[in-house]
């Protein structure tokens, strides 16, 4: 710890100080009063004297202006237990290892249903032992604890989720540890290989991986009501476990084995599930992003067909108001609306050869329908 940390954990209040003062004689028993005070409340437990680091008594030392010599010791055993109990009444904490043992058990095996690491659990069990103010147990027993009691609940996942997989399942996950002979290796092992660039070819391999996944069985009725925290650790211990060890004989082991095999099937059914997904999207964006830079080379491609399907179009325009104009003149300059049926189908008329003379002009009726449907087919952003 820097100097600053030490001063912040160990530095010991005023009151804390008078309160030394008042349940010790000597300097060194004061400085092994507040040394264990102080460090109880960082670690929830009473330290060895030789196992408070000097850095930390020092400090203390200083803080209570004492000699350099001063060391941190009792005169006996009986004085020792006195302090330590000492400091348990002025902290609120209680020494029973029976009731630790209880609540840190009890603790340890409500959240080993649904965690499975180690070092969890094991917090797990300091933090139910701080709420309830008890003293910590010292690490050793703890981690015995939640090695047995892990243990005991893994077996019963494993005794229930190898009960739920039927004959052709078991066999199935068994053929998962078989080694090719000219190869040298199982799909046990092959199942672990990642997926590839997102190709054509690799995303249909990738679809006949998830095909063979699924033709093994149905894991997450296999696994039903195991949390997906467990099955992901048991699946993590299969991955990094070979065929060869995953074969250990037994019954408690074949429940295990096929636990870890469902769980990492399971797992490699959903990331499969993913990577396929995940590789579609990537193929459908590069045929989008081809898609779009092709309607680019055609849209330049046609630009000079649009631009003289443009110069048609206007001189069909121009030949429609020629004749309205015509029309309007014939019928006494009066507006569109008030020319006469005769005078009207006459403008028509005279359009309709207008029309055509332009239409033939630009390369024929054919031949521009034809450029029109070329053209028109690039004109949306499809």
């Amino acid at each position: 710890m820097s100097a600053r940390e030490i001063a912040d954990v160990f530095t010991p209040s005023a009151g804390e100080i008078e309160w030394a003062q008042g349940k010790t004689v000597t300097a060194p028993n004061m400085l092994t009063l507040l040394a264990w005070l102080k460090s109880f409340q960082y670690l929830g437990y009473f330290p060895g004297l030789h196992e408070v680091p000097e850095p930390v008594l020092a400090h203390i030392r200083s803080t209570l202006g004492l000699a350099e010599g001063v060391r941190a010791e009792v005169d006996a055993d009986r004085t020792g237990k006195r302090y330590r109990e000492n400091v348990r009444l002025r902290l609120g904490v209680k020494s029973d290892k029976a009731a630790s043992r209880d609540v840190a058990e009890a603790a340890v095996r409500t959240a080993a249903q649904s965690k499975d690491n180690p070092a969890d659990l094991i917090n797990v069990a300091i933090e139910h032992l701080v709420r309830r103010r008890l003293e910590l147990p010292g690490y050793s027993t703890l981690d015995r604890m939640v090695a047995r009691v892990r243990a005991e609940v893994n077996e019963g996942v494993f005794r229930t989720v190898s009960s739920r997989i039927p004959a052709d399942g078991r066999a199935r996950l068994a053929r998962l540890l078989v080694a090719d002979p000219a190869t040298r290796r199982s799909p046990f092992d092959r199942l672990k290989d990642p997926a590839r660039a997102a190709t054509i070819s690799k995303l249909k391999a990738r679809l006949r991986h998830l095909a063979d996944l699924d033709a093994i069985g149905p894991t997450e009725a296999w696994l039903a009501g195991v949390p997906m925290a467990k099955v992901g650790h048991f699946a993590g211990e299969a991955r990094l476990t070979d065929a060869a060890d995953m074969k250990k004989p037994g019954e408690a082991g074949e429940a295990k084995r096929l636990t870890l095999l469902a769980a990492m099937v399971h797992t490699l059914r959903v990331s499969a599930r993913d990577e396929v997904t995940d590789m579609f999207c990537k193929r459908m964006a590069i045929i989008h992003r081809k898609g779009r830079e092709r309607l680019e080379e055609l849209r330049e491609a046609h630009r000079a067909e649009s631009e003289r399907l443009l110069e048609v179009f206007g001189d069909v325009l121009a030949a429609a108001r020629e004749a309205k104009a015509i029309g309007e003149d014939s019928a006494g300059g009066d507006d569109a609306g008030a020319v006469s049926d005769v005078d009207g189908g006459q403008a028509a008329a005279l359009a309709g050869v207008l029309v055509f003379k332009a239409i033939e002009s630009g390369g024929g009726l054919e031949q521009l329908s034809a450029a029109h449907e070329a053209v028109a087919a690039y004109h949306g952003n499809n």
